[in-house]
């Protein structure tokens, strides 16, 4: 019924967290999958169009390997850049 409306469940069982879809209640040690994986979903969550109406609240892997970076994002370990410079 909700989808004659535009909106759609978010389940994201198997993703990679994002913290603008999803809210994090938990953290589970899991070896099997990488660090970050959605490993539980305790509530849906719901968007329309591209907006978060309700955050899926989800538990999260940790200790796993590490996930991939996409092609094109910044490499996670190095440093965060400086905007600005030191005075000197």
């Amino acid at each position: 019924m909700l989808e004659r409306y535009g909106i759609r469940r978010v389940q994201p069982m198997n993703e990679i967290f994002n913290p603008h879809l999803h809210q994090a209640v938990m953290e589970i040690a899991r070896s099997d999958v990488p660090t970050g994986t959605i490993v539980q979903v305790f509530q849906a969550g719901f968007m329309i169009e591209d907006r978060v109406l309700r955050p899926a609240m989800v538990a999260v892997a940790k200790g796993g390997p590490r996930p991939a970076p996409a092609e094109g994002s910044p490499d996670p370990t190095a440093p965060p850049a400086n905007e600005n410079p030191p005075p000197g």
